[in-house]
């Protein structure tokens, strides 16, 4: 009775994690899949608690303290899911899952120390507790195991693993210099977005198919697929900022407009502003009243003018502003694009065999757009 429990436990963790019904899984073929990937998941787990451990007690320490956190595990789940289209979970496979998912949270420690962020998976941020050096070089601790776990699978899982690292970094600089003369906001923030997120989640799925010797032919449709799922679950993400139920998203609503990110909503809203009055108004509120101030904006600290000009709003202010553009049609249109990738990434599976496994990725795609709901 106690490995039966136990299997029903790990039954439900792909359909948690993956934020898919149970209903998906309904018939016997569905269910063997999901009770072979839980397994698989178990290991990795496993795996990454060896990964992340150095015999210096700090390293020790600040390596394992996002790990410890929690975390989903879309990434490895993606990849033991197309590694059910070849022979499944092997050595291999795990191997890769683990290296893909300490890449991802290496890029945490990182990414928080260039936002700023107080907070990752509900405890106090790395660069809070260690401050930002220890933060950043555990990052590269975090960057160099995962490459060194990639080097166990030959050249060709060196060669994925540095063109991913190369966009990543690639995706954050872009993000930090921001679009240049002549460039598409839009289009320079989905490249980004793409570069950040997209590439990582294709690699997810990619490893599991080279390294489950499943069909080359699959490589392709499920590298696309990685990519877009990862561009409309990052534009979800612009559109949950702004809800206002904080007790279910975790955050203040416009918690990445109020400390200047850039969101397609803003960009949607700048683009409506040059032809429409009343989007003009909002973006004109939400500069003065929500954005930060840049510091290069600040003034003579002894100007009136420049002190009238920065009275802090009421948060009542702020809150109304933050409303008003989740009923804008700027986030109604960051919405369908966000549907829109979503959509795409399900077409790009069109050459997968039916069964299970393009049945959970479709469904997957799916859930990452219902979130807004």
């Amino acid at each position: 009775m106690k490995s039966s429990l136990q299997g029903a436990r790990r039954g439900s963790s792909l359909a948690a994690n993956l934020g898919l019904s149970e209903r998906v899984f309904a018939s016997a073929a569905d269910r063997a899949m999901a009770r072979a990937i839980d397994d698989g998941l178990d290991r990795v787990e496993a795996g990454l608690v060896d990964e992340v451990r150095f015999t210096a007690p700090v390293a020790d320490a600040s390596t394992r303290y996002l790990l410890e956190a929690g975390g989903k595990r879309v990434r490895p789940m993606l990849t033991l899911l197309a590694a059910q289209l070849g022979d499944g979970v092997t050595d291999e496979v795990v191997i890769a899952a683990e290296a893909i998912e300490i890449t991802h949270l290496a890029s945490l420690y990182h990414d928080d120390v260039m936002d700023e962020s107080d907070r990752r998976r509900g405890v106090p941020s790395a660069h809070a507790v260690w401050g930002n050096s220890i933060a950043i070089l555990t990052g590269d601790l975090l960057f160099a195991r995962a490459s060194q776990l990639m080097a166990r699978l030959g050249e060709r899982a060196i060669r994925m693993q540095a063109d991913t690292f190369e966009r990543l970094v690639l995706g954050q600089l872009h993000e930090t210099v921001g679009p240049q003369p002549g460039d598409d906001p839009v289009a320079h923030y989905i490249q980004v977005l793409a570069d950040k997120t997209g590439s990582l989640i294709a690699a997810a799925a990619q490893s599991g198919v080279i390294f489950s010797n499943a069909d080359p032919a699959f490589e392709a449709p499920l590298v696309e697929f990685g990519e877009k799922i990862g561009v409309a679950f990052q534009l979800i993400d612009d559109v949950i900022d702004l809800s206002p139920r904080p007790a279910e998203t975790g955050k203040v609503p416009g918690t990445d407009l109020r400390a200047g990110v850039v969101t397609l909503p803003l960009l949607r809203l700048r683009e409506l502003a040059k032809r429409d009055a009343d989007a003009a108004s909002l973006l004109a509120r939400i500069e003065r009243d929500v954005l930060p101030v840049p510091a290069d904006a600040v003034g003579d600290p002894l100007d009136t003018n420049t002190q009238a000009a920065r009275i802090v709003p009421s948060k009542e202010t702020v809150d109304a502003i933050v409303a008003e553009l989740r009923e804008h049609e700027a986030t109604r249109v960051t919405l369908a694009e966000a549907h829109r990738w979503a959509d795409e990434a399900v077409a790009a599976l069109a050459p997968l065999p039916e069964g299970s496994v393009k049945k959970a990725l479709t469904r997957f795609a799916e859930t990452i757009v219902e979130r807004s709901s």
